[in-house]
């Protein structure tokens, strides 16, 4: 039988303390539209851009993955949804979470270096 070595037995910890921390993250139901911890409405211009963000009514084909969030560049529905850890994502940075939908507004200009939002398409 092989002998456990240290950095073996670090490494088997490591796996197992992380493996139980994504368990629970997937077991913990993301928060539902209208909670109190709902991100507040905004609008600003970002990089010469306007975005504007507010809890959406849910009644456009988007609102059941952004938690009721409707966020906009330029007039134009930015398509968000939030993640299981309560991290938001957009269409345009989809493997880049940010902590609100503001901050997937900004990351959205920032990858769109000046190039205009495109319509989301519906099914």
């Amino acid at each position: 039988m092989p002998e456990l070595s240290r950095r073996s037995a670090l490494t088997a910890a490591a796996v197992l303390a992380t493996s139980a921390g994504t368990l629970s993250a997937l077991t913990t139901p993301a928060p539902a539209a209208g909670h109190h911890d709902s991100p507040g409405a905004f609008d600003e211009v970002y990089k010469g851009r306007r975005i504007q963000g507010r809890p959406a009514d849910g009644s456009g084909h988007h609102g059941h993955h952004g938690a009721g969030y409707a966020v906009f560049v330029d007039g134009v529905e930015l398509h968000v949804m939030r993640n299981a850890d309560g991290s938001w994502i957009s269409v345009v940075s989809h493997y880049d979470p940010v902590a609100t939908p503001r901050a997937a507004a900004r990351a959205a200009v920032d990858e769109l270096q000046g190039a205009p939002l495109l319509p989301f398409p519906a099914n």
